[in-house]
């Protein structure tokens, strides 16, 4: 069942938000040849913390950080450890912070340092692709309007979406109804209708969709070794324009 979340919750919501974008641009920010991923995450749970919130991924189903940092090939769910980032590479970090009884959700992919220019068309794709389909993320809109226009948008600069992994509904819980595939058919789907809290995040591959799960359980790679990128938002569905939660602040 997909949850309307009343005003209280919606208040709830902005604040865990601005709290998650800010955990997720203090992040990036320390994105950086010779920074170890374990460090990134140490910061992050710290920040989060002194606001006062919990990070959400922190032990969530088993998982041992607090952001999940994906390096390159890397899709999603990496875990911070004594990795030492390197001129070139690009890290995708997915950051959740938990406060009032709901969470934020946010991911973005940052360049360390300089980066090719192929890199920096893969990023940013990604993050085009969620503006591209949060044109849709309206009331009275189906849920796959979001979906189509992400994957026309990745596809059309010959990219992939990643299939197995979606966004989500998220508040009360991380992961609520409704799932939110970054693929699709327009007028499928769930009608949207304001009070909908949904994290819209396109995983995109620079390369074919295949996608390999590690042996840590956790770690998603692509099967042809080439690179990923990773965009989120929590968005609320308003009586008109979309709402970004967990937008950056100016």
């Amino acid at each position: 069942m997909i949850i309307l979340k009343s005003q209280t919750e919606i208040e709830s919501m902005r604040r865990a938000g601005k709290i998650t974008a800010a955990a997720r641009a203090l992040a990036g920010e320390m994105v950086r040849p010779g920074v170890t991923t374990r460090e990134i995450d140490s910061a992050v749970e710290q920040f989060i913390r002194k606001q006062g919130a919990v990070p959400s991924f922190l032990h969530y189903n088993g998982y041992p950080a607090s952001a999940c940092v994906s390096v390159n090939d890397e899709v999603i769910h990496g875990i911070p450890g004594k990795r030492v980032l390197q001129e070139g590479d690009i890290v995708s970090i997915d950051v959740g912070a938990y406060i009032g009884g709901v969470h934020g959700d946010c991911a973005a992919t940052f360049a360390c340092g300089a980066i090719s220019r192929e890199a920096q068309d893969l990023i940013d794709v990604t993050r085009q692709s969620f503006f591209e389909g949060i044109r849709y993320a309206k009331e009275g809109c189906r849920l796959q309007d979001i979906s189509a226009a992400i994957q026309a948008y990745v596809e059309s600069h010959g990219c992939s979406v990643v299939r197995e992994y979606v966004g989500h509904g998220v508040g009360a819980k991380m992961h609520e109804p409704p799932e939110i595939p970054n693929y699709g058919h327009p007028g499928r789907g769930p009608r949207l209708l304001r009070g909908m809290t949904l994290a819209i995040e396109p995983m995109v591959n620079a390369g074919k969709a295949a996608i390999q799960l590690l042996p840590d359980g956790w770690t998603v790679k692509t099967a042809d070794g080439k690179w990923s990128a990773h965009y989120e938002n929590t968005v609320l569905i308003t009586d008109g324009e979309p709402e970004i939660l967990t937008a950056p602040a100016i």
